[in-house]
């Protein structure tokens, strides 16, 4: 649709993954997992909602497709957005706060410890990211920055506030790829 979703592919078709490229909701047919980038949330939403494809997704989810969202794509995930009525897909039972570290000037690169993914810090590229100020008990916390929640998991839903398509780093779309194959 918008943003980042390039860098996705190129990290999935790194990792031997047959890639589509989703903008309508008939795109959406045989897929096995989906990543909603990083990007412009408000954007995004409104694409989402232009032909039902926000629909479709939901419909999808709730027979399980894995989804991973990622910095935006987070933002779309969430059930609610701090301060916001932006159209989201309202699937994560979680709060987020968008521009949560500050403007574009502000974005920053940092090691995080993600115990899920092995005993080496994951680097994350944070670009304008959101942060969850807010979990239900079904969601899991997969990492935090200063205190911050970054990384969760609800069961078949990932979502990242930072960038791991932007490094060399392989191990959260592993992940990713780890439950899209529980799926199948």
């Amino acid at each position: 649709m918008q943003g980042a979703f390039r860098e996705h592919r190129f990290a999935l078709e790194s990792l031997g993954c047959d890639v589509t490229e989703v903008r309508k909701p008939s795109d959406l047919e045989g897929v096995q997992g989906l990543v909603l980038p990083g990007g412009e949330s408000t954007a995004m939403a409104k694409l989402l909602q232009s032909d039902g494809l926000g629909d479709r997704i939901k419909q999808l989810a709730a027979k399980d497709l894995p989804l991973f969202g990622t910095c935006a794509g987070m933002i779309l995930l969430a059930k609610d957005i701090d301060g916001s009525d932006q159209y989201r897909l309202g699937l994560m039972d979680v709060t987020v706060r968008r521009n949560a570290f500050g403007r574009q000037i502000a974005s920053f690169e940092t090691d995080l410890s993600v115990p899920a993914l092995g005993s080496h810090p994951v680097r994350a590229v944070f670009i304008r990211a959101p942060y969850v100020a807010k979990v239900a008990p079904n969601v899991g916390i997969l990492a935090e920055h200063e205190g911050k929640i970054v990384f969760i998991r609800q069961g078949n839903m990932l979502a990242s506030a930072f960038h791991p398509e932007l490094t060399p780093d392989k191990r959260v779309h592993e992940y990713f790829l780890k439950m899209v194959s529980e799926y199948r």
